[in-house]
């Protein structure tokens, strides 16, 4: 049994009751969330599991808020995707409700946008991704949220955070012509229809998306008042609200966020159209799905390439590398995201073979003829390629990861150019597990024009450095086949080495070496090395 807890709401109010779980000891308070507080509890027992836990408590709510806490279980029982906070349990006994769910660590976006006072558009693309990617199994599920806000996202953590969309106890079951009429939410992020008492719809989610988007981009809410009557002025008001022209906005980015800001919500942007948007890219965001979507179309690739059709196959390689990429940006399984990037690595080589194989618009393919090239070898960048390079690298100069990611790679050139294969090798593979992470969140531009074509540039390297390596390998593999195939082949008596006849040699009257047919003797190496030893001597 934990410690009392007493109220935050007021230092006159009666302290709560203990809370009692059998299974849990509570550890901390963190924060309230609607018709509860929440805390942080671990496991009793086994691996004491961390988790979250609103506990609610029964005397407190009314017949109104019974029934949201019990919509609320019902909905979140149903409820699994990854960017939805996993209800793992709910208990009750005489005087609380306990609803059990995952811990999230990385605090909410609320705060994670105070601590930096906005954030970037890639950051907010990244977000938003996650946001609306729940949204879109939630409206699968006919069901509306109603309180999307920052304190609701939660996030899993301090450093490379997944989202998750937290506190449904305003959620409704909506389904697509469903209007309600009952204001839901909290009131800065409310949709007009709902502040001002009209019917509306779930679209009402969509207007919430806009202003926590808002407040990503700009550090601040569009509608940020001091009171709620200053609020619902502005409201009233019936002024579109403008986006800030001094901002860098993509055009994409610029496009959704306006279009979720409509006030008219027969003018806002429909989820249809929302989903589809191509600043989310949601075709392409790293689920179950797309993998096996990114499987499907590799596989036909391959098909293609096999007989020949190298126009078609080029095309799916690419379809295909725009669903693996950002998989293997989110792939969290070190053993499984060095096979994905093993995989993406062999399409973007074979893509970069069969674009430099494909006939130019002018002359009429006849790929069933064409050969895959055999590895070639790393020439000096030119002077346009070194140029393209410090531009990139001088774009980098507020970005240090990216910059790291460049300057191993260049190494690895240097090491290529070298003949020191292994470690070239090493150095590509650590730049590419910097860089593509990187280039898949990057925004359209001059800058992810050139990290494309240097990203590519280095795959397709480091599979040739990789066959290079096995080449020499078969070479040494197939030598010794033959000399172990060989009867005329005998054992150095230095080295222990297998060695041909014609290679051996005999030691003559004067004790000299000199090179003769005879079996049992030492091989050229070894012969040679006692030979200088002789002549130093002598």
């Amino acid at each position: 049994m934990s410690k009392p807890t007493t109220s935050s709401s007021s230092s006159a109010a009666p302290p709560l009751p203990p809370i009692r779980l059998k299974d849990y000891e509570v550890t901390e308070k963190l924060g309230a969330g609607s018709y509860g507080n929440v805390y942080k509890a671990h496991g009793k027992t086994g691996a004491r599991e961390v988790v979250a836990i609103k506990c609610v408590v029964k005397s407190q709510l009314s017949k109104s808020e019974t029934d949201n806490l019990i919509t609320e279980i019902s909905i979140l029982k149903k409820l699994k995707h990854e960017h939805i906070v996993h209800m793992v349990d709910f208990r009750w006994d005489a005087n609380y409700i306990y609803i059990i769910m995952e811990y999230c660590g990385g605090g909410d976006l609320s705060r994670f946008i105070k601590s930096r006072e906005s954030l970037s558009e890639n950051v907010c693309r990244g977000f938003l991704r996650q946001l609306a990617s729940a949204l879109r199994f939630l409206r699968s599920q006919d069901i509306a949220h109603l309180d999307l806000k920052p304190s609701n996202i939660l996030l899993t953590a301090g450093k490379r955070p997944s989202l998750k969309l937290a506190d449904f106890g305003m959620a409704q079951r909506f389904s697509a012509d469903e209007t309600r009429s009952s204001v839901r939410g909290s009131y800065l992020y409310m949709a007009p229809e709902i502040l001002l008492k009209s019917k509306y719809d779930a679209r009402v989610d969509l207007w919430s998306v806009g202003v926590i988007l808002y407040e990503c981009l700009f550090g601040k809410a569009p509608y940020k008042s001091g009171t709620l009557e200053e609020l619902l002025k502005k409201v009233a008001e019936e002024r579109p609200i403008v986006v800030p022209r001094q901002s860098h906005l993509s055009k994409e980015c610029r496009d959704l966020l306006v279009r979720c800001l409509e006030r008219d919500p027969d003018a806002r942007i429909t989820f249809e159209d929302f989903f589809t948007h191509p600043f989310l890219d949601l075709e392409h965001f790293p689920s179950e799905e797309s993998s096996k979507k990114a499987a499907s179309v590799a596989s036909r690739a391959v098909e293609m390439d096999r007989a020949g059709n190298l126009a078609e196959a080029f095309k799916l390689y690419k379809e295909a590398l725009d669903y693996y990429v950002p998989l293997l940006h989110e792939e969290k399984n070190s053993s499984r995201k060095e096979a994905l990037r093993t995989r993406i690595t062999d399409y973007v080589q074979r893509a970069e073979q069969i674009k430099g194989q494909m006939p130019s618009s002018s002359s009429s393919p006849s790929s069933s003829n064409v050969k895959s090239p055999s590895p070639h070898k790393l020439e000096q960048r030119n002077s346009v390629e070194d140029s393209r390079f410090r531009e990139l690298m001088e774009l980098c100069s507020m970005t240090p990861r990216m910059a790291t990611g460049l300057e191993i790679a260049k190494a690895a050139e240097g090491y290529e150019l070298d003949g020191k294969y292994e470690v070239a090798l090493e150095k590509y593979q650590t730049s590419l597990g910097l860089l593509l992470p990187l280039l898949s969140t990057e925004p359209r531009g001059p800058r992810k024009t050139l990290l494309h074509a240097e990203v590519n540039r280095w795959m397709n390297r480091a599979e040739c450095v990789k066959d290079l390596m096995q080449a020499q390998e078969k070479v040494l593999a197939d030598a010794k086949l033959m000399l172990a195939e060989d009867p005329s082949s005998s054992s150095c008596e230095g080295c222990g080495r297998a060695t041909p006849a014609h290679d051996s040699c005999e030691t003559d009257e004067g004790g000299m070496l000199e090179e003769g047919a005879g079996k049992g003797g030492k091989c050229v190496w070894c012969t040679w090395k006692l030979k200088s030893l002789i002549r130093k001597k002598t």
